[in-house]
């Protein structure tokens, strides 16, 4: 039996370990990283969430089939991170107008709103991916000048293609079983992009439309990006009104 019970909530893999050679490879070199030891897995599991995840084989609570785990409004709240990202990119029908919206976060503050890469033949996958991009990149700013970072898209599509299918991809010369990859160009870029990032940088996933605030103030930014067909990306001029902004048309 384990002699402590190591709760890793920000790391490379949060879950429950039972030692801390497998807790520190979680966390070590990790920006934000969050983790505290506990002496009974009754104490771990309620600090995790009320789920067992003893092993690090086993999956985190609230992860679909997919492997993509879903992050809750107090969970984003929770994670330490001194810049938060959101993303979120909208499509009007889909495929047809679209656009793309940016939420930064810092010290737990809103600090910028981002909106634009309007395309009048787009589809949500690739304002989605367009906004995941942005964010790479402010990520990138950040994490340069010793701030710890953090993305949060409500696309699993995005993620998914970024963080996992995409090195299969890459390794099969950029192909894949079945057809062709779509959108490959956009993908390519943030693969890029997260490459370079993913030892310091987590891309995580939310829900729409579920309080998580800086996903709707992202989600009001995509649908002004298609209302005002800005075609750069352009940050959205203070003050900040957060009552006003999340008052305007939701996606």
């Amino acid at each position: 039996m384990a002699s402590k019970f190591y709760v890793v909530w920000a790391g490379r893999k949060p879950g429950i370990y039972t030692s801390w050679n497998e807790c520190k490879a979680q966390v070590d070199g990790f920006a934000g990283a969050r983790y505290k030891s506990f002496k009974t897995q009754a104490e771990a599991d309620a600090a995790f969430g009320g789920k067992s995840v003893t092993a690090a084989a086993k999956p985190s609570p609230k992860r679909s089939n997919n492997g993509v785990k879903t992050y809750s409004a107090a969970e984003v709240d929770a994670l330490q991170a001194q810049t938060k990202i959101f993303t979120d990119g909208g499509c009007e029908p889909n495929p047809g107008e679209a656009g793309s919206g940016v939420a930064i976060y810092r010290d737990g503050q809103l600090s910028e709103l981002w909106f634009g890469l309007y395309n009048p033949m787009g589809t949500n996958n690739t304002a989605e991916l367009n906004a995941l991009i942005q964010a790479l990149l402010i990520a990138k700013a950040e994490l340069a000048n010793g701030r710890s970072a953090a993305i949060f898209c409500d696309s699993k599509y995005s993620i998914q293609c970024v963080t996992q299918w995409a090195i299969g991809w890459q390794k099969k010369g950029w192909t894949k079983s079945g057809g062709e990859i779509k959108n490959l160009e956009l993908i390519q870029q943030a693969f890029e992009l997260h490459q370079q990032l993913k030892d310091k940088l987590q891309v995580l996933h939310v829900n729409g439309h579920v309080g998580v605030e800086g996903n709707e103030l992202a989600d009001r930014m995509s649908i002004w990006a298609m209302q005002s067909k800005e075609v750069d990306f352009a940050r959205y001029p203070e003050p900040l009104n957060i009552v006003e902004i999340l008052a305007m048309q939701a996606g």
